[in-house]
């Protein structure tokens, strides 16, 4: 018995050892393809920024971001979208906002044009049951020109990629398989429709007759109060579904929802998205891969890696004690405040997938108001995340930094909190 035992524990010890190998192999895989596409990327930005003579200069009002960057943007070719590209905004008063854009202010117009093009109210794009985005099959409905949209959408994400900007976007898996121009099977429908999928297995599984259920092959698409009904085959509304053609019945439907409905617009997002990210950079990641090269790490926030790489101004140092006070407040936060905090100051909730030194421009730690003037110790924190900087007050206990914090990055607000 004891042999067995000992047996059975080396077998216990030697499968582990194998998954733990198993793991680390992947890791590096995906550090090492990672790395491969970060340098292929810089390569490529150092290339064209040698070759560009100008740089495009935009002006956009913030009123109408998403159409003045549509209308200016969209007509630039592959070589100036890979080019820098300089933003000033235009403000409600029709002036020019001060402010020499040097890359924080692009990042700034990134942040807001792909939060306000890719917002299910704008009617692009909707979102599953989990909050996970993908084309609206109704776009038409809502836009005339939502093709050249999605076109402009998916060089606005390529943008994103090719500069490095993290953009809080969680696509549906479904979706990002389009990137890599896949086909989705019935095993993908969950993450779109969990209702319709337990349907079609409940078919699936059916013992009875299927032919009185009364199923023919239709299926009816609603969209804003709009029901048509569309044929899965030629001939379908006078097809019905029986024991012996049920199972391409379940294929057709899973095939219509995941791919047909949203055919036009992802083959025009994955057309804007290849004016800056080739397919063969895409292919070497998964679909998780991409959702974390698109919005960051989706592990906890690192303190320690971020406090390694943060930089500090007018007056604050690594050994001031208010910042000791700071980065003992930060770790004691719950970990999805720390995803708020980090949403806060960088415009997004998860940090670069190789850690934060490759975060750009750095973090940094402003003191906040003028030295020696207390009431700027009771004002709340501020943020500009076009520079991934913090404004800190010097407050004068763990408990007011920690009130104060939490109020400002639950509240949404930014740059003029107080």
């Amino acid at each position: 018995m004891l042999t067995n035992l000992q047996s059975l524990n080396f077998c216990e010890l030697r499968y582990s050892q194998i998954r733990l190998i198993h793991l680390l192999k992947q890791c590096l895989e995906l550090f090492f393809s990672t790395f491969c596409e970060q340098s292929q990327l810089t390569c490529s930005r150092q290339s064209t920024s040698h070759s560009a003579l100008t740089r495009q200069r935009f002006k956009i009002r913030r009123s109408r971001l998403l159409e003045d960057a549509f209308d200016q943007l969209s007509l630039l070719s592959e070589e100036d979208l890979k080019g820098p590209i300089r933003v000033s905004f235009i403000n409600e008063h029709g002036e020019e906002e001060v402010g020499i854009d040097g890359g924080g202010i692009f990042k700034d117009f990134m942040e807001n044009i792909t939060r306000a093009a890719f917002d299910v109210q704008y009617g692009l794009f909707k979102e599953t049951a989990d909050h996970l985005l993908y084309p609206n099959p109704g776009s038409g409905l809502v836009h005339e020109l939502h093709l050249q949209y999605f076109h402009f959408l998916g060089s606005l994400l390529g943008k994103a990629m090719y500069e490095g900007i993290l953009v809080d976007l969680p696509f549906a898996t479904f979706f990002l398989s389009k990137l890599k121009q896949k086909y989705n099977f019935l095993n993908d429908l969950p993450s779109l429709d969990p209702e319709l999928y337990r349907h079609l297995l409940f078919l699936k599984h059916y013992n009875g007759d299927i032919s009185e259920l009364e199923l023919y092959f239709v299926i009816v698409n609603n969209e804003y109060g709009e029901q048509c009904e569309e044929e899965l085959l030629p001939g379908g509304r006078h097809m019905r579904v029986t024991n012996d053609n049920v199972i391409t019945f379940i294929h057709l439907v899973a095939n219509h929802r995941l791919n047909y409905q949203i055919r036009a617009q992802s083959t025009h997002f994955l057309r804007g998205f290849q004016q800056l990210i080739p397919k063969d950079w895409i292919d070497m990641f998964n679909e998780h891969e991409i959702q974390v090269l698109i919005s960051g790490s989706l592990e906890s926030l690192d303190i320690d890696d971020l406090r390694s790489n943060t930089n500090y101004s007018a007056g604050y140092h690594p050994d001031h004690e208010l910042i000791e006070m700071f980065w003992e407040v930060l770790k004691s936060l719950s970990s999805d405040n720390q995803k708020k905090f980090l949403k806060f100051v960088t415009g997004c909730s998860r940090g670069p997938l190789l850690g934060f030194q490759y975060l750009e421009p750095k973090f940094c730690i402003q003191r906040a108001g003028v030295p020696g003037l207390e009431e700027h110790a009771d004002r709340l924190p501020t943020s500009a995340t076009c520079m991934n900087l913090l404004k800190l007050p010097p407050y004068k206990s763990k408990e007011q930094m920690q009130t104060k914090l939490l109020y400002a990055i639950n509240s949404e607000a930014g740059f003029d909190l107080s």
